[in-house]
Parts: C-alpha cells; sequence; structure tokens
C-alpha cells in the first residue's frame, strides 16, 4: 500500500482516559473497561492507537493480560504501531534502576503486540508544584545538569542497552524531547542520539514540549532542522504563545495543530524532506483531548501529509518504521 496522507499511520495518545490500576477488578471488568476506553478511540475516527502508559502500564502486563490487550484492541478495529513510556527516567536517581527493567518490560510487550516502536525519555515525575498548576509547564520541574558528565554517560549506556533489547525484538527506540533535559535542546538531543550510535535509536521531535515554557526558548524551526535528520516517531501537539521580553511575559495555552505557533505544514514538509517515514501520535492537553486529537488527524490528513504516495527521496540518519510505497 503506497504510503500517502490517507495511509500514512496516526495514532491517538491516551492521555486523555483516566489512569487504569491492574489488578484493581476482575479480568472481566478490567477488559470491559479496555474496550470501552478503545471503542472511544475508534468512535473518534481513528484506526490507530498510542499505548501512552499514562493510562496503563504495560510493562506490568503478565502474558494473560498481554494476550487478552491484543484481542480487545482487534475487537475495537484498531492496531497499535507505537508505544510510549512516560516519566520513566533511567537516569533518575532514586528509580533509575527500576525505570530501566520496566523499560525492558515495555519493549517485550510492545513485541508481544505488533508495536514497532517505543518512546521514551528522560523526564520525571511532576513535582507537588506541577500538579497544582492549571497547566503543569507553568511551575519549576525537575531539571538535568548540563555539568553532570556521569548521568550523560549513564544516559548514553543506558538507552544504547535498551535499544540493542529494541533491535533483537525487531523494534525501533525513539527518544522524546523534553524540556531541561539532556533531551532538551536540539543540540544535546542530537550528540545523545549520536553517542548512542546505533540507527535503531532516534528522536520523537516534540518540539511542542519546548514551545510551550514560559521562558525563552529555542525556535522551533531550528529544533526541527537538528532533530528531523534522526527523527523515527513524533508526537505532535501546538500551543499559542504571546511574549513580551521587555515586562518578561509569556503565556502558551494548547490549541489546535493548525491554529499554534508551530507551523506544521512547513514542519512536515522539513520531516518529509529529512527522509521522516515515522507514525505520528497526536497529543493534546485540556478540554476534550480525544476530539481535539481527531480533529488535528483530519488537518495532517486533509491538508498537510501528501496526497500523492510518498517517494524514498529524503534520507533519515536513522531506521524507519514505514516504507515509502510499502504497507504501513
Amino acid at each position: 500500500m503506497p504510503l500517502t496522507a490517507h495511509t500514512w499511520p496516526i495514532a491517538a495518545a491516551l492521555l486523555p482516559f483516566a489512569p487504569e490500576r491492574l489488578g484493581a477488578s476482575s479480568p472481566d471488568e478490567e477488559r470491559g473497561r479496555w474496550a470501552r476506553t478503545f471503542r472511544e478511540v475508534a468512535e473518534a475516527g481513528f484506526e490507530h492507537v498510542d499505548l501512552t502508559d499514562t493510562w496503563l502500564p504495560f510493562g506490568d502486563l503478565d502474558r494473560r493480560q498481554t494476550s487478552e490487550m491484543a484481542s480487545t484492541l482487534s475487537e475495537a478495529g484498531l492496531s497499535a504501531p507505537s508505544m510510549s513510556v512516560i516519566r520513566r527516567s533511567v537516569i533518575d536517581e532514586a528509580d533509575g534502576d527500576d525505570h530501566l527493567a520496566y523499560s525492558h518490560r515495555c519493549i517485550d510487550v510492545a513485541a508481544e503486540l505488533g508495536v514497532g516502536v517505543v518512546s521514551v525519555g528522560l523526564h520525571r515525575p511532576l513535582t507537588a508544584a506541577q500538579r497544582g498548576r492549571l497547566w503543569f509547564w507553568t511551575a519549576e520541574g525537575h531539571r538535568d545538569r548540563s555539568d553532570d558528565t556521569d548521568a550523560w554517560d549513564l544516559a548514553v549506556r543506558r538507552f544504547s542497552e535498551l535499544g540493542r533489547h529494541a533491535e533483537d525484538a525487531g523494534l525501533l527506540l525513539s527518544l522524546e524531547m523534553y524540556e531541561h533535559t539532556f533531551l532538551g535542546s536540539g543540540e544535546s538531543a542530537v550528540r545523545l542520539v549520536e553517542e548512542i550510535g546505533s540507527d535503531v535509536v532516534g528522536l520523537n521531535p516534540d518540539v511542542g514540549n519546548i514551545v510551550r515554557l514560559h521562558e525563552p526558548v529555542e525556535d522551533w524551526r531550528e529544533l526541527l532542522r537538528a532533530t528531523l535528520p534522526y527523527a523515527n516517531y513524533w508526537h505532535v501537539k501546538n500551543y499559542t504563545r504571546d511574549e513580551d521580553p521587555d515586562a518578561g511575559f509569556v503565556s502558551t495555552v494548547p490549541t489546535y495543530l493548525e491554529s499554534g505557533v508551530i507551523d506544521y505544514r512547513t514542519a512536515m514538509r522539513m520531516a518529509l524532506d529529512s527522509g521522516f517515514r515515522g507514525v505520528i501520535c497526536t497529543e493534546h492537553y485540556g478540554g476534550d483531548g480525544l476530539s481535539m486529537s481527531a480533529a488535528n488527524r483530519e488537518y495532517l490528513r486533509e491538508r498537510i501529509l501528501p496526497r500523492d504516495p510518498v517517494t524514498g527521496e529524503g534520507r533519515s540518519r536513522v531506521r524507519q518504521q514505514l516504507a515509502a510505497g510499502a504497507e504501513a
């Protein structure tokens, strides 16, 4: 099947759904709740869903639950081309070892479910102050120290380990850009993936995580220009952004892809020219996030992605999940 605007896999993130606790009810009740969530996603017009672990800790599924997850997805008419592992930094001083083990289990579960890419990152759990804000990014969170060479080297070693596991399992690993971490700038993110040195390990250039900050930020064009040659998966979302540098004022609010400060028409053209052929995942915070994600999916399909089959032009520096002209 040629790769076009209408065949490109665009997955719904599960961020809008309340977290599920494993083992909190009988297996039938548990599966029933999963089915209701997937039915909502399908009824919003999605054929693909990102297995976002803020909804369910996928790395903690046992074999029975993994099998039931696969059948529940199938019954809803959904495929799961991607999995996002959120706030499980493998260099966390207290929980890094546990997060590394959990990420390995996520790769195993992803392989069982036919997922093609697992996205991981270095962002930490929200602080109490962040949880108390309307928009969590308006409060100070964790910052990786740029001069902490031991933490940097640990990130390289542990992501390399996860990359080897992903390759053995037939998957790709994607590193999510996130503010104030070693993946928080274009230069740092590229340096990290280059030091890892595996074409299985690429970047998830989620520049929305950067432009929403209430502080001076790197221009989104420069962020994408640096990172897209290494992109193998992509969380897309957008924000309005108003600045008055003289007054020290910045305000950002989530909005539709077409309405925010990031021009996704230009961004997608840059991505295709860089050889990006990965799954796109629509995210949104606030309000009816699923409907916003569905509207953003239609914006990408109807106005942004190419109607003609994508050809082999554009050379990525990492392995891609989708082949131009091949079935997604």
